[in-house]
């Protein structure tokens, strides 16, 4: 049998030409989307099959705490095994020794797919559209903040410093002078990305305060969730070394314009056709069941695409944010937009996500509702022309709100999976707990002497 490093990706093989191998760090993403796993002597690796790891890092907060009542069985945090899957093996290119990173899925004891791993969600959610002859194509985008460093929760996130030694200005959306107050960070991340074998389409500055996004190259659901997994440790990486912070909170600057993950969607056929494209090059019915489907099931799933209480705070009229589930071309005041395209790429931008949002959740969820629209033939409202911020409010009013409309939508539920649903709900509604028994400067200096 051949050895496992002849079956990785080229960019990582091309990685251990250049790099004696000294760890394997064996990865998978909680419900937040943080990497949990085992770093692993690469010797030790070459012995390994899988691995264990309690069934609880489905259960964790954002602040490490438990919902444990997630545990049906009682909490008795059996073990999974988690096997690597080659395909994702990737260069740590901001380490000091040889290290690849290997994401792994999730089973349980008797080898079924545990339906709390947020990438089982996303392969399942894919394996129901090519139960369908369908093959759905997403395209992210990715948006964040380089920020000052902040080790005082208290004191504001402020902008990082730029290279004229003055913080990064605001309200210059597409400025290629903008970009350059960081060009160290994004060098690393240039350097970095081609080192780990992903294809950025490109950089742009964003409206806010040290604000960029980069664009992905469009492709298959899961390699694509795998990459922004990647990406966020990456640029987090390239952002320290440079003495500045990397966020990807939805909001986190008062004030300035939110972060999102914009999700393009398009579904393929057998034959590789766009199924939202005619013969003549017309919109399908397809086209607006998709739509449809965005429009009816997108408020039941915000719960995922909008994930804690500061994510609320993007959906700000008038501020960069969609607050609406109108459908519009070329309108980027939509909820659901329609990009200017050929009619063999003709796709559906998601702009209610924020980049809070686990990747791998965002995309089953967007992918589901779309789903639900196909193989319920539902029909979207009329095309909005103008402003849509001056449309009907269409989004929760907060987390809570959220998951009361989640738990309800049993159809999603089983798009995404019965179990995993009930776990989500479990434990954000735990996290929501511990959110409640913090005291905001806002209450102490309005309420303490007032009421």
């Amino acid at each position: 049998m051949s050895h496992w490093t002849t079956r990785i990706p080229a960019a990582a093989q091309a990685y251990l030409e250049a790099h004696r191998l000294d760890e394997v760090e064996c990865v998978i993403a909680d419900l937040p989307g943080i990497a949990r796993g085992k770093a692993v002597p690469a010797a030790k690796f070459d012995r390994l099959t899988h691995f264990h790891l309690p069934n609880s890092i489905f259960y964790q907060t954002i602040t490490g705490d438990w919902g444990e009542d997630a545990a049906s069985d009682g909490f008795t945090e059996p073990d999974m095994i988690l096997r690597p899957d080659m395909d994702t093996a990737t260069a740590a290119p901001w380490a000091s020794d040889g290290t690849l990173q290997v994401i792994h899925d999730a089973y349980d004891q008797k080898d079924v797919p545990v339906p709390t791993s947020p990438r089982n969600v996303l392969k399942r959610v894919v394996a129901l559209y090519k139960a369908r002859g369908w093959t759905p194509v997403v395209a992210p985008e990715m948006e964040f903040y380089l920020v000052g460093r902040n080790i005082d929760p208290a004191k504001a996130i402020e902008p990082m410093m730029g290279r004229t030694g003055r913080p990064a200005a605001a309200r210059q959306a597409y400025s290629m002078t903008a970009v350059d107050e960081y060009g160290p960070v994004i060098d690393d991340i240039y350097e970095w990305a081609e080192v780990q074998g992903f294809e950025i389409d490109g950089i742009t500055q964003e409206g806010g305060a040290g604000q960029l996004e980069i664009n992905l190259r469009h492709g298959d659901p899961v390699k694509l969730a795998d990459e922004i997994f990647y990406f966020k440790r990456l640029i987090r990486e390239a952002a320290l070394r440079h003495d500045c912070f990397a966020t990807f909170m939805a909001k986190p600057i008062e004030g300035e314009p939110g972060s999102a993950m914009h999700i393009h969607h398009s579904v393929l056929d057998k034959a590789g056709r766009n199924i939202f494209t005619g013969p003549q090059g017309g919109e399908t019915d397809a086209f607006f069941h998709f739509i449809g489907g965005l429009q009816e099931h997108l408020p039941e799933a915000v719960a995922l695409l909008a994930p804690y209480v500061n994510s609320y705070r993007r959906y700000v009229k008038d501020h960069a944010a969609p607050i609406n589930l109108e459908w519009g071309r070329d309108n980027r005041t939509t909820g659901i937009r329609i990009p200017i395209s050929e009619p063999s790429s003709r796709r559906i931008e998601n702009r209610i996500a924020g980049m809070d949002c686990n990747p791998y959740l965002g995309i089953a969820a967007s992918l589901a509702c779309g789903y639900l629209g196909l193989t319920n033939e539902a029909w979207p409202d009329k095309r909005f022309h103008g402003d849509a911020y001056e449309a009907e409010d269409a989004i929760p009013q907060g987390l809570y709100a959220a998951l009361d409309l989640f738990d309800e939508a049993k159809a999603l539920h089983e798009v995404l999976h019965p179990e995993f649903a009930r776990v989500y709900s479990v434990v954000k509604r735990a996290e929501y707990g511990e959110f409640l028994q913090v005291i905001s400067p806002w209450e102490r200096e309005h309420l303490l002497l007032n009421v």
